[in-house]
């Protein structure tokens, strides 16, 4: 059902697309990659041998990841597609 400008199936394809940039913004963002360090690049602590194996190409220690996931996030509240019903807000 369309409504108003939008065409039949609009607000699914939105959906859809604003699932495939998060994907796509995921797979960018996938990890580590490389050598892993042996110091923490934040803190300067030393990365035990077994964190190093089992992630390659780490650069920072449990403590620094810890925080690092623990802080919250901020990321734009706005509908970047411009859909009408959010311009009329």
């Amino acid at each position: 059902m369309a409504g108003g400008w939008a065409k039949d199936g609009a607000v699914n394809e939105q959906i859809e697309a604003s699932i495939q940039d998060e994907l796509a913004r995921m797979r960018t963002h996938a990890g580590p990659a490389g050598e892993s360090a042996t110091h923490c690049v934040e803190c300067e602590e030393p990365i035990p041998e077994a964190r190093r194996a089992a992630i390659p190409g780490v650069k920072i220690c449990i403590d620094c990841a810890q925080q690092r996931d623990s802080a919250p996030v901020l990321r734009a509240g706005i509908n970047r597609r411009g859909s009408k019903d959010s311009q009329l807000k």
